[in-house]
């Protein structure tokens, strides 16, 4: 016959008392979480491409998202599909009821001219069209020479790879480096032109695209007010020569 002590009587006490604690615990948890956190609101900013309820949607696209903390740790911890023309968005849990989306949609790098509409093409550095319309976002230069039949909204213009990374390069540069262009022009070739006002710079290919843009910023100071063609096509970092036409 096994008799126990008081002290083994006390702590399988004290471990039943953990125990059922720590069941207690789930169950309120568990309690909580289904009748409490479920989602009541959701607040979107930073769209514009897409509207409310489009965002509400994709953020809430499974059988589990009516619960809060399920969607909070969904998008926290768990790599989901990126949103066509979203760049990141963030879900935030504010209250047991709320979500918070922040987005950050992909802005366009240039726009093209649909010259039969006189609508404007907008699309994004992956050559997708973002918007079609009379509308000019400020900032936003206008491309020249490339192909923009049969645009549609959301869909991909007949670009290539190298074109696109390219005009990428060209145009984060020209933002990094504070060079405002009224546009950007392709000729035939494949060469390319930048316009600011009275001044056009050739930049001939996308070779030294880099280099030229930089060297670019500290000539543009020197040539303000005048009007003229600046040439850098042939521009390296052997040959430095470079000639501005100016237009009397």
């Amino acid at each position: 016959m096994v008799y126990q002590t008081e002290r083994e009587k006390k702590n399988r006490k004290i471990r039943w008392i953990v125990f059922l604690s720590i069941l207690l615990f789930a169950v309120l948890t568990g309690f909580f979480c289904v009748t409490v956190c479920t989602v009541g609101e959701v607040e979107i900013e930073g769209n514009e491409l897409y509207d409310d309820e489009s965002i509400r949607e994709w953020v809430q696209n499974d059988r589990y998202s009516w619960n809060t903390l399920y969607v909070y740790f969904k998008y926290r911890f768990k790599k989901t599909e990126a949103m066509p023309f979203i760049d990141t968005m963030t879900v935030d849990m504010k209250s047991p009821r709320k979500l918070s989306v922040l987005v950050y949609e992909k802005g366009p790098i240039g726009y093209l001219t649909d010259e039969n509409t006189g609508q404007f093409i907008y699309f994004d550095k992956d050559g997708f069209v973002i918007e079609i319309s009379t509308k000019q976002i400020e900032g936003v230069p206008q491309i020249s020479g490339l192909p923009c039949e049969n645009a549609v909204v959301y869909e991909k213009l007949d670009l290539s790879e190298k074109t696109l990374r390219t005009l990428l390069t060209l145009t984060q540069n020209l933002g990094k480096y504070n060079l405002h262009a009224d546009g950007i022009v392709y000729d035939g070739s494949g060469n390319m032109s930048v316009v600011f006002g009275p001044i056009t710079v050739k930049l001939g290919s996308e070779d030294n695209l880099t280099e030229k843009l930089v060297r670019l910023e500290k000539i543009l100071p020197q040539i303000d007010g005048m009007a003229g063609t600046l040439h850098l096509e042939t521009w390296t970092e052997d040959t430095t020569d470079v000639t501005f036409e100016r237009m009397q």
